[in-house]
């Protein structure tokens, strides 16, 4: 092993941190990107991450007994999850499906979702303490943040959620 003070030791061990970061980043990316279907993308990403393991592992495999390596090699792992996580939210791409439920205000948030250009369907329902408006969407995922203000300025009590869409059939989309 060679001296710890060593330039070129922690050159190496921060490469290959940085390498891996970015191998595990862009598989984050990639698998979400396998479950959105999009197949152009999902082959370069894979072919990416596929040259970036094989160069770091490589390097890795020539030195077991380098400690540091080793370790920036899990740090580098561990790291390229949470930033490929937060690339694919700043991406934002795909659909979602918003619901509200509202006990008050359901017409309301429904009126003001369709001047902003959002389609909406109303549904009458009731809940533990009475009668409810439930509120769906479906929305782009970058406009999710945009709904959810909207929502809040009418009724801030209004309860929202938001999960991943798939559309089958293209209906009415908002195009902005």
């Amino acid at each position: 092993m060679e001296n710890l003070l060593s330039l070129d030791l922690w050159l190496g061990a921060g490469l290959i941190f940085i390498l891996r970061l970015l191998n595990m980043a862009v598989d984050t990316v990639r698998a979400l990107m396998v479950m959105r279907g999009r197949k152009p993308i999902v082959w370069l990403l894979g072919f990416i991450q596929t040259m970036i393991y094989v160069v770091v592992l490589n390097t890795i495999i020539q030195d077991l007994g380098n400690w540091i390596n080793l370790l920036m090699y899990a740090a580098g792992f561990a790291s390229g999850n949470v930033i490929g996580m937060w690339v694919e939210e700043r991406m934002a791409l795909g659909h979602a499906h918003v619901q509200i439920i509202s006990t008050q205000l359901g017409t309301a948030i429904a009126e003001r979702l369709r001047q902003d250009g959002y389609a909406v369907t109303e549904f009458s329902g009731r809940g533990r303490d009475g009668t409810v408006t439930l509120i769906s969407a479906a929305v782009l995922r970058k406009n999710i943040e945009i709904v959810r203000s909207i929502v809040e300025k009418v009724d801030e009590s209004a309860f929202i959620s938001a999960e991943n869409l798939n559309p089958i059939r293209r209906g009415y989309w908002r195009l902005k």
